[in-house]
């Protein structure tokens, strides 16, 4: 059973900065992609940055040179830096992964975290 804990959520002034953490429990194998996603009120679920095996990230235009992803892959857990954040920012943030666990090491799956709140709020 895999399962997906984000942190790091919670209230900040425009222009501020935030880190959240994602980190990734259970019968892992191996990740193929460590993702980002938000949803803010009222609209879908829009996919963020994400980072994948070998290192290289790629985010949307609308956060990019603002966010960052990076990944501990030693404790299997993955960031995304915040910075000069926008009331638009304000969303549920959502880490996911693609990745196999051990007993179907051939079989890629999706697994999500439980969201946490980002507010960007004077």
């Amino acid at each position: 059973q895999v399962q997906l804990v984000e942190s790091g959520g919670g209230l900040v002034q425009p222009g501020g900065s935030l880190q959240l953490s994602c980190s990734a429990s259970g019968n892992i194998y191996s990740f193929t992609t460590m993702d980002w996603y938000r949803q803010a009120p009222g609209k879908e679920r829009e996919w963020v940055g994400n980072i994948v095996t070998g290192g290289a990230t790629n985010y949307d235009g609308s956060v990019k040179g603002r966010f960052t992803v990076s990944a501990d892959n030693a404790k299997n857990t993955w960031y995304l830096q915040m910075g000069s954040l926008e009331p638009d920012d304000t969303a549920v943030y959502y880490c996911s992964a693609i990745l196999a666990t051990t007993d179907a090491v051939r079989l890629l799956r999706k697994y999500w975290g439980q969201g946490t709140q980002v507010t960007v709020s004077s």
